[in-house]
């Protein structure tokens, strides 16, 4: 395989790499979710990438997601030679030794912090194949990515940019509370709640209750769903406009739900209606009484 395609276009490809820590004091799912470990979970995993793509310039992560029990990393690769590297890395290990390196310094663990993993391709699962480096590179150059990097990453790769300057705030500390919220749940008005797939019984109860505010939801909700920017509200607004505000509500979470698939859980919701002060619709939605 040549690093451009048959028509002369440049080789790129994409692939997802899901990361779950094999130590019981860092929970990357739980860690992510908070807005202090978020940073510090991402750091870890740009440090462990450019070590194994051999540099910055190979690679870009696209967007980290939720796939309990693991945490879920979209990879775009934009030569071979990066690509190449990476499968080289993740084959005989090193990744997994650069990331237990990187995570038991930056986490301040004192025992050896080892992470389980598995990467893919679309649905092709490249540790089956790692032996056979032209058909990794295949299925990874198959898989095309199908969005825009994250909002969410944008602001994480901002935020290590301004660190790397010296001008970054001091990263405040993780409390025990903080991180002591299971992978599979979180946390709303001081109350642990499990974490799960949005329903039709929330999207139906969420239209019921949010009237003109729904625009503003998803909104909130479009800072980290692509499928959800500025100008699909408005053409959900004006494909729905006859239907009322029930339906546009309504569509919205649907598209909501085709956009992100398993990643489409109610704690997004929850901390959209809470960025919104809608907290008495997300306490309708979690069955709180107020």
């Amino acid at each position: 395989m040549a690093d451009t395609t048959v028509d002369g276009g440049a080789w790129t490809g994409c692939g997802v790499l899901f990361l779950q820590s094999l130590c019981p004091d860092v929970d990357l799912l739980s860690l992510y979710k908070n807005q202090n470990g978020k940073f510090i979970v991402f750091k870890v995993i740009k440090l462990t990438l450019t070590d194994s793509a051999g540099g910055l310039g190979g690679y870009e992560i696209l967007k980290v997601h939720d796939a309990e029990p693991f945490l879920g990393v979209e990879v775009k690769f934009v030569n071979m030679a990066a690509c190449k590297q990476f499968l080289d890395s993740y084959s005989s290990g090193a990744l997994h030794q650069s990331f237990s390196q990187h995570a038991g310094r930056l986490f301040a663990v004192a025992q050896e912090c080892s992470v389980e993993t598995q990467l893919k391709a679309s649905t092709n699962i490249l540790d089956h194949c790692l032996d056979k480096l032209e058909v990794c590179l295949q299925h990874i150059h198959q898989s095309q990515p199908e969005r825009l990097r994250d909002e969410e990453i944008d602001q994480l790769e901002q935020q290590l940019q301004t660190q790397a300057l010296g001008s970054a705030p001091q990263q405040t500390p993780l409390t025990q509370e903080e991180s002591s919220v299971p992978s599979n749940c979180f946390k709303f008005q001081n109350k642990i709640i499990e974490d799960r797939m949005l329903t039709a019984v929330d999207i139906q109860s969420f239209s019921n209750g949010v009237g003109r505010q729904w625009r503003h939801v998803g909104r909130a909700l479009g800072k980290t769903c692509r499928a959800l920017k500025a100008p699909a509200i408005d053409n959900l607004a004006y494909e729905y406009e006859r239907e009322g505000l029930y339906e546009q509500a309504y569509q919205l979470l649907t598209r909501f739900v085709q956009a992100e698939g398993r990643a489409a859980k109610l704690s997004r919701l929850v901390r959209a209606l809470e960025d919104c002060k809608l907290t008495s619709l997300a306490e309708n939605l979690l069955e709180i009484q107020p």
